[in-house]
């Protein structure tokens, strides 16, 4: 993202010089402030031009939304500076694309960029106008969902033809608070964290995948992706708002973290991880008390005590009426062995079937898609004890 502040060509002689050199600097502070805000990396500062990033030094997938979030709020901030006298405008523009990164610096760590990405938003800026913030098509298609755009024109770019832009009036009305277009309301918040959790769950998968023990033939990285997709099924189907999903899809992704520490009070290991993790990831501290109880709730047998709970639950134990139940519960076996939890295939089977006749599925949802079938299993073990 680009800025350029401009406010010489209304300065008066007789204006105090140290005053007005004074404003600017307050509106850079202002800047960095926002960019500390939305988690972007000040590039650099040049007289009055501001020049940052998002998904630096970390990639992430919400970058395109939180670096237009910041380039909106500084123009809000610019637009109603009480200070300035109106001598102050800036104008804005934001593209997405690769950049090369440079890292200069030992004790307080910078970064240079460069590539098509920076020159091509350098000329973005230097194209549009003051008290405008427009976007190239690349950064439309991504944050679009969440802002209210209009076509702005065409921009000449050398061996790519032409840049298709638009310009960000506000946020849309129905994700702002009280449909004004300026500050993202819960709508909002919850959208944008739905799309973040993308980001969590690669960084979760990818911590099980190198640290839960190798033998955890079960309780494996795809049990966890299982269930993480069955929630949001399940919770689709049973009418769950969008903040209830982001809940219901945290806790299933941490619900078996835990064994990482511990295999029989992994729930609870769990809950420990989220609570130091999700803090990053701007969850609140009610939200993250609902999701540790919404992981503490798998712990069997199970016993939810509302329908996020019983969301997860069956989602948990959603393979007991799949087709492919056997060869999953083969993997339940195997890891039960290493543990000296079950001794024999024979016995583990009619562990299985004392199991699956006492289990219930708690949703309307579960019950309709896999209660038939689990009874299926247990006449499908029954002939496995039998030979």
């Amino acid at each position: 993202m680009f800025a350029d502040i401009h406010g010489f060509k209304g300065i008066e002689p007789d204006m105090d010089a140290e005053m007005l050199m004074d404003q600017l600097d307050q509106i850079l502070f202002r800047f960095d402030e926002i960019c500390l805000k939305y988690k972007l990396e000040k590039i650099k500062t040049i007289g009055d031009s501001y020049m940052c990033a998002g998904g630096i030094p970390v990639k992430n997938i919400t970058n395109p939304i939180e670096v237009v979030l910041a380039a909106f709020e500084m123009l809000q901030l610019v637009n109603s500076n009480p200070d300035s006298n109106h001598i102050w405008e800036v104008r804005l523009a934001v593209h997405t694309g690769p950049v090369t990164a440079y890292i200069n610096g030992k004790n307080k760590v910078s970064y240079e960029i460069k590539g098509d990405t920076v020159n091509i938003s350098s000329r973005m800026e230097s194209s549009g106008k003051n008290g405008v913030l427009i976007i190239s098509v690349m950064t439309y298609e991504l944050v679009k969902e969440f802002f209210t755009c209009e076509y702005y024109g065409k921009l000449p770019v050398k061996y790519k033809g032409l840049l298709d832009l638009f310009q960000i009036t506000g946020i849309k009305p129905e994700l702002s608070v009280n449909g004004e277009g300026l500050i993202p309301n819960k709508e909002f918040n919850d959208k944008f964290a739905l799309i973040q959790f993308h980001d969590l769950q690669e960084i979760i998968l990818d911590r099980m995948e190198r640290e839960l023990p190798p033998d955890l033939h079960y309780h494996s990285v795809k049990h966890t992706v299982d269930v993480v997709t069955e929630v949001e099924l399940i919770g689709w189907a049973e009418g769950v708002k969008d903040d209830e999903l982001l809940l219901l899809k945290t806790a299933a992704l941490f619900h078996d973290m835990g064994h990482i520490h511990s295999y029989t009070e992994h729930e609870y290991y769990s809950t420990v991880l989220a609570r130091e993790i999700l803090p990053n990831y701007n969850y609140s501290e009610e939200q993250i008390d609902k999701i540790c109880e919404i992981i503490m709730s798998t712990k069997l047998p199970p016993n939810p005590e509302n329908i996020l709970q019983q969301i997860i639950c069956d989602a948990d134990l959603d393979y007991l009426g799949r087709s492919d139940f056997v060869p999953v519960s083969n993997t339940l076996f195997e890891e039960l062995k290493n543990r000296n939890l079950v001794i024999s295939l024979n016995e583990w089977n009619k562990k299985q079937i004392n199991f699956i006749s006492n289990h219930q599925y708690f949703t309307d949802t579960a019950r309709k898609l896999r209660e038939v079938n689990k009874q299926n299993q247990i006449e499908r073990i029954k002939q496995l004890i039998g030979n």
